[in-house]
């Protein structure tokens, strides 16, 4: 009996950020096709049900192959009730910063693998506490614009490094993607690592 073969791993997502993490764990998808979807939150949307939505939604937004399974995700920072998605401009990069210093914040990620007809969803949140910041760390920050693209203006592994001495949970979901639950989902429809060079 022919051994069946596991499917061609799609990933959803234009972040370098998640193509680093999955190779982190030695998976590389063997395509990219980024959603192209609606991230407006709701009126009245609870934060965890938003990122969970949008990473379903991108899970569905993508067109498969028979052969083929998508892995979407979705960030955001949660301050209190207030979503923060990636900010518009300095502006509000540097309002983002002032909510979150000196205080704990909480930064969920969702992630949907789509197989077939079914949906896998997997919501994973860490807290992670901010310290205080003056104006002109603030300053220096803004300058380098490190904060673009960056859900809540920040990236963990990058120049906000230095003002964050304290989480609990998962490091890479902060960064955008959960591993040892990426892992454990992948694993569950046949994608395990490959050693360097093996064919698809």
């Amino acid at each position: 009996m022919a051994e069946l073969r596991p499917p061609r791993l799609v990933l959803g997502s234009a972040s370098p950020r998640r193509l680093e993490l999955l190779a982190q764990i030695g998976i590389t998808p063997h395509a990219l096709r980024p959603a192209d979807i609606d991230e407006t939150p709701r009126p009245g949307e609870a934060a965890r049900a938003y990122v969970r939505r949008m990473a379903v939604e991108k899970a569905q937004a993508i067109t498969l192959d028979a052969d083929e399974a998508c892995l979407t995700g979705d960030t955001t920072v949660l301050v209190g009730r207030r979503i923060l998605g990636k900010p518009a401009d300095r502006a509000e990069a540097g309002e983002f910063m002032r909510l979150m210093s000196g205080r704990r914040h909480v930064v969920l990620t969702s992630m949907a693998l789509r197989h077939g007809d079914r949906i896998a969803e997997r919501l994973v949140e860490t807290k992670v506490r901010m310290r205080s910041l003056d104006a002109q760390a603030l300053e220096d920050y803004l300058d380098m614009g490190d904060w673009q693209g960056k859900a809540g203006a920040y990236a963990i592994q990058g120049a906000a490094a230095a003002f964050i001495p304290w989480i609990q949970g998962s490091f890479s979901a902060v960064v955008g993607l959960p591993l040892s639950e990426t892992a454990a989902m992948l694993a569950a429809i046949g994608i395990h690592p490959r050693p360097e060079g093996a064919r698809s």
